[in-house]
């Protein structure tokens, strides 16, 4: 299953999410190699890895390690997040701008 497909089984709402937390990847780092490794989304560089999955319940956004997240844990304290993940659920506003400083930390 490619990318595309994998979008294409999560509800229009969550979609559009996905799509635009790729879209931001891909912009910012063209020459990242794309996988589908878990079965999710995954773009990598010599440096790092970020990858993107759809939940049950939201919508993950996994890095290789917590300083990659530990900026926008502090912007945002009410988004759920693990060691090196964040969980954003339908409710949640996704701070593109943010999730930006975080895709280049974990890929620099």
């Amino acid at each position: 299953m490619g990318i595309e497909n994998y979008i294409a089984t999560a509800e229009p709402t969550r979609a559009a999410r996905l799509t635009a937390i790729i879209h931001t990847i891909q912009t910012l780092y063209p020459d990242a190699a794309v996988t589908m490794d878990y079965k999710m989304p995954t773009f990598k560089r010599e440096q790092g890895w970020v990858a993107v999955a759809n939940q049950k319940n939201y919508i993950s956004f996994y890095t290789c390690a917590a300083e990659h997240i530990a900026k926008f844990k502090h912007l945002y304290p009410q988004i759920k997040s693990g060691k090196g993940c964040i969980n954003f659920k339908d409710s949640d506003e996704i701070d593109l701008l943010a999730l930006e400083v975080v895709i280049h930390s974990a890929l620099n």
